[in-house]
């Protein structure tokens, strides 16, 4: 993986993730830097089958067991077949979830024991973890109503976690902040409240500061 550089965006929903990808990839692009841009669920074909089973609002029931393991699946797909061959091929690799997500939904939201998730990482994608991790940080009740009206206004049936409680989306948010904590300099927190500026703004210094 010499070379290669990987980044992950974290958060809530409507943290405004995607338009920042979609700004950091342009950015690097723009500096001569060869970037893959993807996401958790959905980064290969197979992923995105599972997508559609996973984020339905009108979807299944999956147990939080059940959730977990297709989570992990999604990802040790995703892994193998895109980030581990884009990385050893000395290209940026920028996803739209990762790891973190699994530690703060199906762990801190559902409950399921976090040395469990770890340990199916470790087995299942050889530990691999980001050079950097952003958490864009909004509080879930301005989260949730941008998500909502995102996905409203294009039609997505993608709102299987946004019709749970507050409760849950204030576990997850705090899920995320102790993962910064405990990454020290591998990750960043942004207060996605900000003006969209700021955001992509802080966002692309701290992948700058990385990639030295």
């Amino acid at each position: 993986m010499t070379g290669g550089r990987f980044i992950v965006l974290e958060g809530g929903e409507g943290a405004g993730k995607t338009g920042t990808i979609a700004f950091l990839a342009a950015e690097l692009r723009a500096r001569g830097r060869d970037v893959v841009t993807t996401r958790e669920p959905g980064g290969t074909p197979e992923g995105a089958a599972l997508r559609r089973l996973l984020l339905a609002g009108e979807g299944f029931d999956w147990t939080p067991e059940a959730e977990l393991l297709l989570m992990t699946a999604d990802r040790a797909q995703h892994v193998a077949r895109v980030v581990r061959p884009a990385l050893a091929a000395g290209r940026i690799v920028i996803s739209d979830r990762y790891a973190g997500s699994t530690l703060a939904y199906q762990g801190a939201g559902r409950g399921l024991d976090r040395e469990l998730i770890l340990d199916l990482h470790r087995r299942a994608l050889n530990d691999l973890w980001p050079d950097l991790t952003l958490v864009l940080d909004v509080p879930p009740e301005i989260g949730l109503r941008r998500s909502l009206a995102r996905l409203g206004s294009e039609g997505v049936d993608e709102g299987r976690f946004e019709g749970l409680d507050l409760d849950f989306h204030r576990r997850v948010r705090q899920s995320f902040l102790d993962l910064a904590a405990a990454a020290g300099p591998g990750a960043r927190v942004i207060d996605a409240t900000a003006t969209p500026e700021t955001v992509k703004a802080e966002a692309l210094a701290a992948v700058l500061g990385v990639l030295g």
